[in-house]
C-alpha cells in the first residue's frame, strides 16, 4: 500500500506550528511495535527536526510553500487598514496564536497587518511584541523561500510594505 507522496527530500515545506523547514530525508523507525515511514524536517533557524508520518503528512497541515500568487495576497493584506478588535487583549491574543499557527501567510500577514507599529504610535506591551515578532518572522521565512532570496532581504520588503501608509 505505498501511496506517492507529494513530498520529497530537498522540499521545503511549511509546518502549521513552525514554519519553514526542509526536508532532509525520509527513514522508517519502529514506533510501538509498528514500522512507520518518516518525513525528516529540519528547521534551521530554531535547530529543530521535527519526523512527521508519511502517512499523516496531509492532516498534519504539512504543506508545500505558498505560490507566488497567495504571497502576492499576502503582502496585499499587509497594505490593508489594520483591524483590531475592541475585545479584551486575552481573547486577540489568543486568535492572533491561532492565525499564526494556522501556518496560512494571508492569516499571518493580518496579524503582523493589525500588530504593526509605525514610529510615534503607543508603544506594545510585551506580549504584542512578542506575537507580532513570532509571525513576522514566519512570513520572512516563507516569503525568502518562496522569492528565493535571503531573509535580510525579505525584512527589507516586508518592512517597505508596512512603511506605506
Amino acid at each position: 500500500m505505498a501511496t506517492k507522496s507529494e513530498f520529497k527530500t530537498g522540499d521545503f515545506v511549511v509546518y502549521p506550528t513552525h514554519g519553514v523547514g526542509k526536508i532532509t530525508g525520509v527513514e522508517t523507525q519502529e514506533i510501538a511495535g509498528q514500522s512507520l515511514k518518516l518525513f525528516i524536517i529540519e528547521f534551521d533557524k530554531e535547530k529543530m527536526t521535527l519526523r512527521v508520518p508519511v502517512m499523516k503528512a496531509n492532516t498534519s497541515g504539512l504543506r508545500r510553500l505558498s505560490s507566488r500568487k497567495i504571497m502576492d495576497n499576502a503582502m496585499k493584506t499587509l497594505r490593508g487598514r489594520s483591524r483590531v478588535k475592541r475585545t479584551m487583549w486575552s481573547r486577540r491574543a489568543q486568535e492572533y496564536e491561532a492565525k499564526i499557527n494556522s501556518g496560512d501567510p494571508v492569516s499571518i500577514a493580518e496579524v503582523v497587518r493589525d500588530l504593526h507599529r509605525n514610529a510615534g504610535q503607543p508603544d506594545q506591551s510585551y506580549s504584542e511584541r512578542q506575537i507580532y515578532q513570532a509571525a513576522f518572522e514566519r512570513l520572512v521565512r516563507e516569503l525568502a523561500a518562496v522569492e528565493k532570496i535571503d531573509e535580510d532581504l525579505a525584512i527589507e520588503k516586508l518592512e517597505k510594505v508596512l512603511e506605506v501608509e
